[in-house]
């Protein structure tokens, strides 16, 4: 597996691993299978896992800190703060103040057994809240040794300036794929003004890019996708176009529409690390395998055409789930 670096100094797998289907909004979870995930994405040379306080809520990083018991060494290590749940309920709010920090960041260490987190995140940032304020209060961690960088999701790029003059941000996190792409606009640049890395979530459109749904009745129980507005029957008719001619590149290049996805966003730059999740060892073992794909510049210019062609029916979130982004 390649080498790449977030920011100054974080060097990391080209691809990570997105540890939230671990624990919910998938469907079932099973711990036994995840934990054999993570011991064969070690094996694939993935060594940069993706986790939040929130997942489960708390469950997916308690799930992590078993496996780090033994494995801490092998492991980049990235979690966040600052969405507020509780166990059971789906309802959520935002809190970056310093103090919820401090105390998120100190419970954290304690669920995954770690002295010091590699890359911790502000998970949505607070609009009623500056900024400079969170910024300062992450500072203190990282001179207090609990925090090693600091890093930024779904932020605009004129918050991401005022942070990052606060003190270094070492990576942006946000949605991007052939799909959503919103961030080439105003975001990735500013990431590469300053010299942040870049972490696409949901590069393969949760899913939808595999080529693996057609309508949405193919969800688990409890699966969230379900409620998502690109994922209705009208908008995946709409969305399949995009699918269907990624597969047709994916079949001349002998390779997975899934691969495909992955690839195209690797050779998006070298500062990008995309972080695609899954809770089964037969995706992750497919997606690490995008690593190898090498898409000439011919294939790279089609995607490109097909992705602004073809249309994309739906917004990201539910309108409550998109109030978090690009604060």
């Amino acid at each position: 597996m390649q080498r790449r670096k977030l920011g100054m100094d974080l060097e990391v797998s080209a691809l990570g691993l997105g540890c939230m289907g671990m624990s919910e909004f998938y469907g079932p979870r099973d711990d036994e299978e995840a934990l054999r995930v993570l011991d064969r994405a070690l094996e694939l040379g993935i060594d940069f896992f993706d986790t939040a306080d929130m997942y489960g809520p708390f469950h997916n990083e308690e799930l992590l800190g078993r496996f780090l018991a033994d494995r801490r060494p092998d492991v980049r290590l990235a979690t966040k703060f600052g969405i507020v749940r509780k166990p059971g309920e789906y309802a959520r709010s935002i809190d970056n103040s310093p103090d919820y920090a401090r105390a998120s960041c100190e419970a954290s260490l304690r669920r995954l057994g770690v002295e010091c987190i590699d890359l911790y995140y502000v998970h949505r940032v607070d609009r009623q809240r500056p900024i400079e304020e969170t910024m300062e209060g992450l500072a203190d961690l990282v001179r207090a040794g609990k925090i090693a960088r600091i890093g930024l999701c779904e932020v605009s790029a004129q918050t991401l300036r005022r942070a990052h003059a606060v003190h270094p941000v070492s990576a942006v996190q946000t949605e991007y794929s052939l799909w959503t792409r919103d961030v080439e606009r105003e975001v990735l640049p500013t990431c590469r003004d300053l010299g942040i890395g870049f972490v696409p979530y949901s590069p393969l459109g949760r899913g939808f890019l595999t080529g693996r749904f057609h309508s949405g009745d193919a969800f688990e129980s409890g699966d969230f996708r379900a409620a998502l507005p690109r994922f209705t029957d009208a908008n995946m008719a709409t969305n399949r176009q995009l699918v269907d001619a990624l597969g047709a590149v994916a079949a001349r290049k002998d390779a997975t529409t899934a691969q495909v996805a992955i690839a195209w966003l690797l050779a998006q730059g070298p500062d990008i690390v995309p972080i695609p999740g899954t809770k089964r060892r037969a995706y992750l073992e497919d997606n690490a395998a995008a690593a190898s794909l090498v898409l000439g510049a011919e294939d790279l210019a089609e995607l490109d055409t097909l992705s602004a062609r073809l249309p994309v029916a739906g917004a990201r979130y539910t309108e409550e789930g998109m109030k978090g982004v690009n604060a």
